[in-house]
């Protein structure tokens, strides 16, 4: 029998990463999100998972001795808009902040091994350097090795050009025999691919015939921040792709097309197909029993803001392979 791992996530969000690690061999101690929809969402997909509600910088883990120990501290942290002149930054809003506390927490519990997810840019722009340095710094003071990466989830089984940058810090032990994930060998899917099945289910009679328009990697998923208007599905540019092939990306729909639907992208908006929240999660690998609480846009922040669990799944299962000798 395969000997199971250990967890602490902080900025759990919907779960996402969380997932993706548990399929791969790692069992949360505790999960970490300060947004209240999103712990219910962990709680109502996992009852018996521990979720506290709170401010990773408010955290403490002394207060829960199980975790000294934990194989891995893996952190969702929200996604990095500012330079790194940030470091200098003090101000309770900086993302930096929660960077800082992500590393004090590490410092304090030792797991085996520390992954981050974050933007691209974290690993290969130049306005970053400080941080990397800065981060390395620190997690080499505590004996760790690390290293920067990024991995497209279009790579491994999703229809989505989602591109993550990854810090991932191991022991001595581990890092000999980590691996960066591979690619998939079988040929990426695409967006029809992936949604002609939903898009048919209301009886639409041009489902099919959008999928074959649709043949092509869907651009990221943008959930947006929590402070601002309703959900759509990215900036300007992200809109027009998806009109491209058809979809409005200004909104989501709350059904998918029905029989009577016209599908005529020529003429505007009004003659687009809407995806619903439940598409843009499969477009995310979410599994279809996964719940996820709140409102539409609520809904659709949590599941554009996390790590596709099946990018998850692919690094967890290499640093658990790495971990277990």
């Amino acid at each position: 029998m395969v000997r199971r791992l250990t967890s602490l996530e902080l900025c759990a969000g919907s779960g996402g990463l969380a997932l993706g690690l548990e399929t791969a061999g790692f069992d949360p101690v505790v999960l970490v999100d300060e947004l209240g929809v999103a712990c219910e969402t962990l709680r109502v997909n996992r009852p018996y998972w521990v979720v506290k509600q709170m401010d990773v910088r408010d955290f403490r883990p002394a207060l829960s001795p199980e975790l000294y120990g934990v194989d891995l501290l893996s952190a969702g942290l929200p996604r990095l808009k500012a330079t790194a002149s940030n470091l200098r930054k003090r101000g309770a809003e900086s993302e930096i902040e929660l960077v800082k506390a992500t590393l004090s927490i590490a410092s304090e519990v030792r797991a085996r091994g520390v992954l981050i997810d974050n933007v691209p840019d974290i690993v290969t722009a130049e306005k970053y350097s400080q941080l990397r340095n800065f981060i390395r710094h620190e997690l080499e003071d505590l004996g760790y090795n690390c290293q920067f990466f990024v991995l497209n989830a279009a790579d491994f089984g999703l229809p989505q050009d989602r591109k993550h940058g990854f810090l991932l810090a191991l022991d001595s032990v581990a890092v000999t025999r980590f691996r960066i994930p591979v690619p998939s060998p079988h040929p990426r899917v695409t967006v029809g691919e992936a949604l002609v099945a939903s898009m048919q289910s209301g009886g639409w009679d041009d489902a099919g015939r959008w999928a074959e328009q649709a043949r092509i990697i869907a651009p990221t998923l943008v959930g947006g921040s929590w402070d601002r208007g309703g959900a759509d599905l990215g900036p300007t540019g992200t809109k027009r792709a998806w009109a491209r092939i058809g979809v409005d990306g200004a909104t989501l729909g709350d059904i998918v097309p029905g029989i009577d639907f016209e599908w005529a992208p020529q003429t505007g908006r009004h003659g687009m197909v809407r995806l619903t929240v439940d598409q843009t999660a499969m477009l995310q690998g979410f599994p279809s029993d996964w719940h996820v609480l709140g409102g539409k846009t609520a809904q659709y922040r949590q599941i554009a803001n996390a790590v596709p669990p099946p990018l998850a799944f692919a690094l967890g299962e290499s640093i658990a392979t790495a971990m277990r000798v």
